[in-house]
């Protein structure tokens, strides 16, 4: 999806500590700011990127300190992209519970990747499932 209208491409690496998404959350604060993203989408960018980069840490990475989840965004001036990658071994995207029927209702895991693919535009798995991307049009 990289065309000649790139407007912005910043990334940042994280090790795999809860408590760092209050860094994803900044920098999903300055790109939103800097790429002039209103709020609707603003919204839906930081639920879906704290979303992921959660899945990395604590699934991806089994929060393995020494282990980094990758974040990367990328603004175009129709589409904001945001790539999350960790070192995990990956997992079957093609096969993930929908946690609305009634025996995932109850299930208090699971609720990630479903909220992602309601907010983003596009949710697309790379690779063996360690690399996620989610993007938003801006339009």
């Amino acid at each position: 999806m990289l065309t000649t209208t790139l407007k912005m491409k910043k990334n940042i690496f994280i090790e795999s500590k809860i408590e760092n998404i209050n860094k994803i959350e900044k920098i999903i604060d300055d790109v939103s700011e800097e790429a002039k993203i209103n709020s609707e989408v603003y919204g839906k960018v930081l639920i879906a990127t704290v979303e992921a980069v959660n899945n990395a840490i604590v699934h991806g990475n089994k929060e393995d300190e020494t282990k980094k989840v990758i974040v990367e965004f990328v603004v175009d001036k129709d589409y904001i992209s945001i790539f999350i990658e960790d070192e995990g071994p990956g997992f079957n995207f093609y096969n993930v519970p929908d946690p609305t029927t009634p025996e995932n209702i109850e299930n208090i895991h699971g609720r990630g990747v479903y909220l992602m693919k309601h907010l983003a535009d596009d949710v697309i798995f790379h690779d063996r499932g360690n690399r996620v991307e989610i993007v938003f049009n801006l339009k």
